[in-house]
């Protein structure tokens, strides 16, 4: 008797065009992708009351953001890999599971280690998550119409996570204590460990071949040393060979992988894929979108908190026509992507992101809140429109069997741009903010050791003063972030003009037919 998995792949195999029950399983597998994106944002919009009461160095502070995704960037490949051998739906519910477990734990974080450490188990479990739910909807939409518009609302899901977690997280933040947004997991996972299993069909690769354990160290012993070391210079600079040398080791790594993938009959990642210039080229523009948009979040979130003065649900609420923007622009690109080549499509949109950064410069030495909710609709349109077109064509370029693997690339791209949208923007901004910091005479030592790591130390240490040399102080270190941030602004519209002229030499014109389905 055929099962019900047997009878949804023969039907699209035969029709190619699903029905309700594969929108349906569309609907659950946007669960976990909200839950990510909710908590990336709400911990940005957190982090200004998590310095405050953990007191993290500027170093914690980037790990307690960085953590998450640094692991997951990690292992994503790995996880990929092995929902292709041992089951996409089977690796998702293990990894919602795991991941609303440590969320409860990192809730309750007493120390800046604790919610470190927290993050990156978190990570271990959301690498299970995420190339899961993409490959899955490559199993589900093999007609190249439906699969397009699917994979808008599936990105559409990371903006309209974006969008929820800043106001829920707001009025969390308002009303409870930091720890309240890590227990946003909780309401997401339960739906969605009940539904999977009904709605979403299992599937794997019919032929994964043997599982090679030496190619899982390789790729974690590459990936992990590239992206620390990448922290380092940004936080430190040259001020140690540290960076350097980790450069140079993950570097011989990875080489050591790709000569393996190359010998292997069945490599875990089959790395002629990167012989397209399209898949190449949508994976690069997926990292530097990423990073442009992860970069602009957190220095936006303390801009508006400990600048500009707003709650966590006001900051929240002047973000969200950004994020509706990305949205609309990700689904609204769906029919003008069926007739306009990618090479016009994603370079046009990312236009809009370079001027929204453009204007992210001059808000911030203007300190004009309207400009900067008009430079984040900007940003955003670009966004939202450029990865909906190169997370399509990523798996347009892959054959079905290696979906699991090819939708790893993509997250590993997503999660990667997020590492270093914190770690180079952020560090970036760091150092200018340290650079440019002019504190006023007669400053404690205290307060100007915690002015001098941070601008949430700065604000912190300003309450413990008298009022004229607390505001001192806020401005001092106010005029310091905002210079930085107009610099590193500039900076965020260089990587997006780098991602529009690789798409333009990379991404071809609309695909003649698409890979066999198997």
């Amino acid at each position: 008797m055929m099962t019900l998995t047997q009878e949804l792949s023969l039907a699209d195999a035969q029709s190619r065009r699903v029905g309700w029950r594969g929108w349906a399983a569309l609907v659950v597998l946007m669960l976990p992708v909200l839950l990510v994106s909710v908590d990336n944002t709400v911990l940005s919009f957190a982090l200004p009351q998590i310095a405050l009461d953990l007191e993290p160095t500027a170093t914690q502070q980037l790990w307690i953001i960085d953590a998450y995704p640094l692991v997951l960037a990690s292992l994503l490949v790995t996880m990929g890999v092995l929902g292709d051998r041992f089951g996409r739906r089977r690796m998702l519910l293990i990894g919602a599971a795991g991941f609303g477990a440590v969320s409860a734990l990192a809730a309750f974080a007493p120390s800046a280690e604790w919610l470190i450490a927290a993050r990156a188990a978190m990570g271990v479990f959301g690498a299970m998550l995420m190339p899961s739910t993409l490959s899955l909807l490559r199993s589900i939409f093999t007609d190249r119409d439906q699969r397009r518009m699917a994979i808008a609302v599936w990105a559409s899901a990371f903006s309209a996570g974006a969008a929820l977690g800043p106001v829920v997280g707001g009025i969390l933040l308002q009303h409870f204590a930091w720890g309240s947004v890590f227990l946003m997991a909780v309401p997401v996972l339960i739906p969605l460990l009940v539904l999977v299993p009904i709605l979403v069909p299992e599937s794997r690769d019919p032929n994964p071949g043997r599982f090679d354990p030496l190619s899982v160290a390789l790729s974690l012993a590459t990936m992990v040393p590239i992206v620390y070391a990448i922290k380092e210079f940004a936080v430190h600079g040259a001020e140690s060979a540290l960076p350097l040398v980790l450069m140079i080791v993950g570097v011989a790594f990875g080489v050591l992988f790709v000569r393996r993938q190359n010998r292997l009959e069945t490599p875990m990642l089959d790395m002629r894929l990167f012989r397209r210039a399209t898949f190449s080229g949508s994976v690069l523009v997926n990292l530097l979108s990423v990073i442009g948009l992860v970069g602009f979040l957190y220095f936006v979130a303390q801009h508006l908190q400990l600048i500009v003065g707003l709650s966590p649900l006001e900051a929240g609420l002047a973000l969200v026509p950004g994020l509706l923007a990305m949205i609309v622009a990700g689904i609204g690109v769906v029919p003008i992507a069926k007739r306009v080549a990618p090479r016009v499509v994603v370079p046009v949109a990312l236009g809009f992101s370079v001027l929204g950064y453009l204007l992210v410069a001059i808000a911030a030495s203007t300190a004009v809140l309207p400009l900067l909710v008009v430079a984040f609709v900007s940003l955003g349109i670009g966004i939202g429109a450029a990865e909906t077109v190169s997370n399509e064509l990523i798996l347009a370029s892959a054959p079905p069997a290696k979906a699991g693997a090819a939708s790893a690339v993509s997250e590993t791209a997503y999660e990667l741009g997020a590492v270093l949208g914190t770690t180079i923007l952020g560090g970036l901004l760091a150092a200018f903010y340290r650079t440019n910091l002019v504190l006023p005479a007669d400053l404690p030592a205290s307060a100007e050791a915690a002015a001098r790591e941070t601008l949430a130390g700065a604000v912190a240490a300003s309450a413990s003063l008298d009022d004229a040399l607390g505001q001192a102080l806020r401005d001092a270190a106010a005029h310091a972030f905002d210079a930085g941030v107009g610099v590193t602004a500039m900076i965020g519209a260089g990587l997006i003009v780098a991602a529009a002229i690789i798409a333009m030499l990379t991404l071809g014109g609309r695909a003649k037919h698409e890979p066999v389905e198997h």
